[in-house]
């Protein structure tokens, strides 16, 4: 999403976005570390629940970065706000997938709990701004080689496939 929007609108305007993951995952992380897991084990049901509405809500993302038009095809659709992108963490399935197993992998049951859950999303917040970053980097020096709306469009379509790809490990 990131790398789609930086070929579009440039990196600057995607650091909202960037930003938006970081902390809305970093979030994330502190409260399933405060307990979040807990229900998701007893009701199996909320955990699939979350896990088809992600992976639908993904599909629409990608549909969306697929169908966009190359600049000039009319208004471009602007990256996801700080707002949007912290928010969509909370309906990303790979977003849970990996709270729900960072948690239990580097907490101890007799640590304190709210301290370390704070200082695993802390490190998780920073390698996320590199590496959106990095994607922001990757979408935007494609635009500059992507220069026709076709090939704008096929990189488009690129990034929507890989988003989809991305959902294929959650669902096997």
């Amino acid at each position: 999403m990131v790398a789609a929007a930086a070929a579009n609108h440039g990196i600057r305007a995607t650091l909202p976005h960037q930003f938006g993951i970081a902390i809305g995952f970093a979030a994330m992380l502190i409260v399933v570390g405060l307990g979040l897991a807990g229900p998701f084990a007893s009701w199996p049901l909320l955990h699939a629940v979350m896990k088809w509405a992600g992976g639908t809500w993904l599909l629409v993302l990608a549909w969306k970065i697929a169908r966009s038009g190359a600049p000039g095809d009319g208004p471009p659709r602007p990256p996801l706000s700080f707002v949007g992108a912290a928010l969509f963490q909370w309906v990303n399935p790979k977003a849970w997938f990996i709270a729900l197993a960072a948690i239990p992998a580097f907490t101890t049951p007799a640590g304190d709990t709210f301290a370390e859950s704070l200082r695993i999303a802390v490190v998780f917040a920073a390698v996320c701004l590199p590496c959106t970053l990095a994607w922001a980097g990757l979408g935007a020096g494609a635009s500059r080689i992507l220069r026709t709306p076709r090939a704008l469009r096929a990189f488009n379509v690129a990034m929507a496939l890989l988003m989809v790809g991305s959902l294929v490990p959650a669902f096997l």
